[in-house]
């Protein structure tokens, strides 16, 4: 069994310019006996809007720990399926395969953990005729992997929260608390 059995972490890394490939996963990280192993079985299924799927790196190339992605944002279009079935999870399945191969992810543990991770795809991404795929996989690659770390080393910590807490505050605030 691994020592590990609730981890979180998020990150969120921005678009070239004019483009809506910003990427916002949120990761949990758990033994797969543990909470995030039982909602890593709850999640098996489909759910309407939001597709659930293993992340592979390419077929046959499930990643470990086994990992299941789902979106934030509910799908309504095959456009959008494609793209998170395809660029994303790669992305995704590589920053993982990686974070085992810089120790970030133990490689040990790799059969006792599962994760779960919530991806951001903005609904634009699939009518966009000028889509940079390869920045949509640089965003989703470095974000995943940002997240993962956060995760795995606690950050922010505690003490980072409360000294950034009147120097640092949520976007969407600008203006409103002026």
């Amino acid at each position: 069994m691994s020592e590990i059995w609730l981890r979180t972490g998020e990150a969120t890394v921005l678009a070239a310019d004019g483009q809506f490939t910003d990427a916002m996963p949120e990761v949990m990280i758990g033994d797969v006996k543990g909470p995030v192993g039982h909602a890593f079985a709850a999640m098996a299924g489909q759910s309407a809007g939001h597709p659930r799927m293993f992340v592979i790196r390419d077929l046959n190339q499930m990643v470990r720990p086994p990992t299941m992605m789902t979106t934030k944002v509910t799908v309504n279009s095959t456009a959008y399926v494609e793209l998170l079935g395809g660029v994303v999870q790669a992305a995704t399945g590589d920053a993982i395969v990686d974070c085992l191969k810089e120790g970030v992810l133990p490689k040990d543990q790799a059969n006792d953990l599962c994760m779960i991770i919530m991806v951001w795809l903005d609904r634009r991404c699939a009518s966009d005729p000028n889509l940079d795929r390869r920045d949509l996989y640089r965003t989703n690659y470095e974000a995943t992997k940002l997240a993962i770390a956060r995760a795995m080393n606690f950050q922010p910590s505690v003490d980072e929260l409360i000294e950034n807490r009147t120097t640092i505050s949520h976007y969407a605030l600008e203006g409103v608390l002026d």
